[in-house]
């Protein structure tokens, strides 16, 4: 998967074919959705500790979803798309951001679709620019508030991976670094405070 420093990637399990309500007339049709809202997800775990994700309901107000392409992988032939070509739908929803895609343009597309149908392929992610988020230390959880733009979703073989993920990386590290600096002064503070007793008994 070609993972562009700026972008950050998500993946959730829930690519389907469907037949009934669909939003596209085709018989080469998806569905799923490429996030749902305050639903916190482990992003990754360090040292024992959960750092969980969670995307806000409103951070989708406002975010630039034109021009958003479906691949595979986040790389190689588009399948679909919004806008002139009508052939992927973005929608944020109650539960979260629902995507429906019209997979019958291509050979390419069809093949997968066939793929997805059979259930080799069966997750999503998407490709994603945060615009505001904020921390709860006491929880380790960070809120996506604002999604400045939607680049792509794209069926998977495999969901994204923090470890790979070079924004989540980077994200993760540097409050794992704070964190331990805060404990760390935590303790020599305590340890100061242990000497100065100690000292005042004597």
């Amino acid at each position: 998967m070609p993972v562009k420093q700026d972008r950050e990637y998500r993946a959730m399990p829930l690519l389907i074919p469907a037949q009934a309500n669909k939003r596209f007339d085709t018989d080469y049709y998806v569905e799923g959705y490429a996030t749902t809202f305050d639903d916190p997800y482990v992003l990754w775990e360090y040292d024992g500790v959960q750092y969980k994700e969670v995307v806000d309901r409103h951070a989708l107000d406002g975010a630039d979803l034109s021009d958003v392409i479906m691949q595979f992988d986040h790389g190689g032939r588009v399948f679909a798309r919004t806008g002139k070509s009508n052939t992927l739908l973005i929608e944020p929803q109650e539960r979260g951001l629902f995507i429906a895609a019209d997979l019958s343009k291509t050979e390419q597309a069809r093949s997968m679709h066939e793929d997805i149908a059979a259930g080799l392929i069966t997750k999503m992610s998407w490709a994603f620019v945060v615009q505001e988020d904020s921390y709860d230390r006491e929880t380790h959880t960070r809120r996506i508030l604002k999604i400045k733009k939607v680049y792509d979703v794209s069926a998977v073989s495999f969901p994204a991976n923090p470890s790979t993920d070079i924004s989540a990386r980077s994200w993760i590290d540097g409050v794992i670094e704070a964190e331990k600096a805060e404990r760390l002064a935590a303790l020599a503070a305590e340890r100061e405070k242990k000497k100065i007793r100690i000292l005042l008994e004597v």
